[in-house]
């Protein structure tokens, strides 16, 4: 890949401009991103060998030079400042999943628990991505061909470090709420959470689902097995004397006949009431 303009040593580097309350990675050194998510995103920035830039993106990230970042379905857009006094317009487009594409994922996803038990608990499930390829989908981008990637900036290579600054702090947004990568793709979390729980009960609907009940009149009110008939209280006897035998004596005398008093003096209580 050839060097962009400035990278050139005819072009020193610049120093950018600093930022009040701009957006912070948390990372002060290492990887940035944390969960298995978010490097898969970083994954395909890294892809790119780029170099240098990458160095540079992570210190405009952990510099706070992001001003602003927005995720909506299919476009991330962030202002980013650099050394001009204007910010840069960043854009990392995505391809948005339809209503029909969307509607195959959630039926898979409903259709197992643990999916949704991780998901209502903040977690990514860790074959997820297995449930978008059997609908011939891809969660993550894998590659930066089906990404749109653009800068404002005058450095012609891409991703440029504003980019690559934007990319990184995605990647920690991920971790935080994994439901923004799902909402890159098109579904808020409140509707994906609503719509799998609507793809289940019609489901499940679909499996009780039995005769029509026209055809089944006769018998609709029939127990399916006989109901035992319920003995009186005098009949079952005493608690005392259906328990099994307890090796406990009280005075030398068994627990059974030490207690038999007071289970008689219930039983009574309660035929009074």
């Amino acid at each position: 890949m050839s060097k962009g303009r400035y990278d050139s040593p005819f072009y020193p580097p610049s120093r950018p401009r600093s930022v009040e309350g701009g957006v912070k990675a948390r990372s002060v050194r290492g990887a940035i991103g944390t969960s298995w998510w978010s490097a898969r995103f970083i994954e395909v920035l890294e892809g790119l060998g780029v170099g240098g830039r990458l160095q540079r993106g992570r210190n405009y990230a952990r510099r706070g030079q992001v001003v602003s970042l927005d995720i909506d379905a299919g476009t991330v857009t962030a202002s980013v400042q650099g050394s001009r006094p204007k910010p840069y317009r960043v854009r990392i487009g995505i391809t948005a999943f339809g209503k029909a594409e969307w509607a195959a994922v959630e039926e898979s996803l409903a259709g197992n628990a643990w999916y949704v038990a991780t998901l209502l608990a903040g977690e990514m499930p860790a074959d997820i991505e297995d449930v978008f390829t059997a609908v011939g989908l891809s969660l993550f981008p894998r590659s930066a061909g089906e990404l749109s990637l653009d800068c404002s900036c005058p450095d012609w290579e891409v991703p440029c470090k504003h980019l690559a600054a934007v990319f990184y702090l995605l990647a920690e947004q991920f971790d935080d709420d994994p439901f923004r990568i799902l909402a890159w793709r098109g579904r808020e979390r409140e509707d994906l959470l609503g719509r799998m729980n609507a793809a289940d009960t019609a489901e499940t609907a679909g499996q009780s689902a039995g005769a029509p009940l026209t055809e089944v009149l006769d018998a609709f009110f029939v127990p399916p097995v006989e109901i035992p008939a319920r003995r009186s209280a005098a009949a079952r006897g005493l608690l005392v004397d259906q328990a099994p035998p307890v090796d406990v004596t009280v005075r030398s005398h068994p627990l059974a006949e030490v207690l038999r008093p007071v289970y008689v003096a219930l039983q009574a209580s309660a035929g009074r009431a």
